[in-house]
């Protein structure tokens, strides 16, 4: 391969690590925001109906939950920097990054066979979170393919 496309290929790896990576700080901060706005929030973003309870009771369950949750999606986001060279290289990075293309697709794919199970609870919301998280994983795998010297 040319150096030249060797370059460009590894510009698109920066890009498609780099937007994965604000997927996933994006997704974190909207977690977080549950825990200011509340009930409502959780609803919204489809949260699971004991997380809901729990935002309404005010016990720990629905932010202790949300924290959790969100230190998750940073984690992906900072290992995609890792790949991206934007950052120190993290140990593990090869199984992370694969690991976490892999959940990512697995969780966008899951959005058909759970629509048709659940269709009550299909929205816009839940197939477009479907689609990013599917397309996040593709962003993972292939940027990270192309940043591979």
């Amino acid at each position: 391969m040319s150096q030249g496309k060797a370059m460009n290929k590894n510009k698109v790896g920066l890009l498609f690590l780099s937007i994965a990576a604000v997927i996933a700080i994006l997704t974190a901060l909207a977690h977080m925001s549950c825990i200011f706005l509340g009930e409502s929030c959780y609803r919204s973003q489809l949260a699971p109906e004991v997380i809901i309870q729990s935002a309404v009771n005010g016990t720990l369950l629905a932010p202790v939950g949300t924290t959790f949750i969100s230190t998750l999606f940073l984690v992906c986001a900072i290992y995609a920097l890792s790949a991206a060279n934007v950052i120190m290289k993290l140990p593990l990075l090869k199984t992370a990054i694969y690991s976490i293309s892999i959940l990512c697709i697995l969780r966008g794919l899951a959005t058909i066979p759970l629509s048709l199970t659940y269709p009550e609870m299909v929205t816009s919301f839940s197939i477009i979170a479907g689609a990013i998280w599917f397309i996040s994983g593709i962003l993972f795998f292939l940027g990270f393919r192309f940043r591979i010297k």
